[in-house]
């Protein structure tokens, strides 16, 4: 893999980490809510999954593999 090619995966992964971050605290603060709309909380909560999912994707491809 390229230099090139690792510096993008590192950016992509640190916007997702922030997107992460983000939507955490919005969760938290929706779940205090009484009044909250719970198909926004689940739709947030599924975003925040997929993010986490597809961080540790990236991250996998950062990893050089081991010879078994």
């Amino acid at each position: 893999m390229e230099e090139e090619e690792i510096e993008a995966i590192k950016r992509k992964i640190k916007e997702l980490e922030l997107e992460h971050r983000d939507l955490d605290d919005i969760i938290n603060r929706l779940s205090q809510d009484a009044h909250q709309d719970e198909l926004q909380l689940r739709r947030l909560k599924k975003r925040k999954l997929y993010l986490k999912d597809h961080i540790a994707l990236l991250e996998r491809r950062l990893t050089p593999d081991i010879p078994a």
